[in-house]
């Protein structure tokens, strides 16, 4: 697997196709994030914004390859198997600018709650703004998986998908994402951080989900 998570990755950097959602995280952090304002409300903004960010280089890991080079590919190592490496390389990317998003936060941003009365304590808020960003990052992971071939070949379709999916994720009130980022803009009204540890483990398990469905479905389907 390490092998394939190799080969997915290093193809991805030599397409340059992940420039494009870079670009967009980039403008994302730029318009949201302004030098001193409130860390919370800031990490809360890095980690919503990572999830389309996410949605968008799964669909372009897993459709990266030529088709002839695809098909070779999943016949020496299992399509199942290779399908779950391009998922895995695009979260992996995404988690590391997540992290690096969240550094940029902490060093632009003010360590006080919104109102400027309270301090906040660095590192739980830190932790509390990786573990939002790893759960914006795993539930677009799920939806990429959902929202791609095998299980919606159509681009003109998928696509579609994929947007209404993000943006049901970050507004409904019951989605672990939503959960995540809300937890972090009210720790940041209060002055008291709470890491999102439910949102996360819920995030992970739903991502894994996905990722297994639509792999076996790869298998299956060749």
């Amino acid at each position: 697997m390490s092998a394939l998570l190799g080969y997915h990755t290093a193809l991805l950097m030599r397409s340059q196709r992940w420039l494009p959602p870079m670009l967009l995280y980039a403008a994302v952090m730029g318009i949201g994030v302004q030098w001193g304002q409130p860390v919370l409300d800031g990490l809360g903004y890095a980690a919503a914004g990572l999830l389309p960010v996410t949605a968008w280089v799964v669909r372009i890991c897993l459709n990266i390859e030529p088709l002839a080079a695809r098909q070779c590919t999943a016949a020496a190592a299992g399509p199942a198997r290779v399908h779950l490496a391009g998922i895995l390389a695009a979260l992996l990317l995404t988690c590391v600018l997540g992290a690096v998003g969240a550094v940029y936060v902490v060093a632009v941003s003010d360590p006080r709650s919104s109102a400027g009365h309270v301090a906040v304590p660095l590192l739980p808020a830190v932790q509390a703004g990786l573990l939002a960003a790893f759960t914006c990052a795993f539930f677009g992971a799920a939806i990429g998986a959902l929202c791609n071939r095998p299980l919606l070949s159509n681009s003109g379709v998928a696509t579609p998908a994929s947007l209404l999916a993000v943006l049901l994720v970050l507004v409904v009130g019951g989605s672990p994402a939503n959960a995540a980022v809300a937890g972090l803009v009210s720790a940041s009204h209060e002055g008291a951080v709470t890491l999102p540890w439910l949102p996360a483990v819920a995030s992970l398990a739903v991502a894994a989900l996905a990722t297994w469905l639509a792999c076996s479905q790869a298998g299956r389907r060749g």
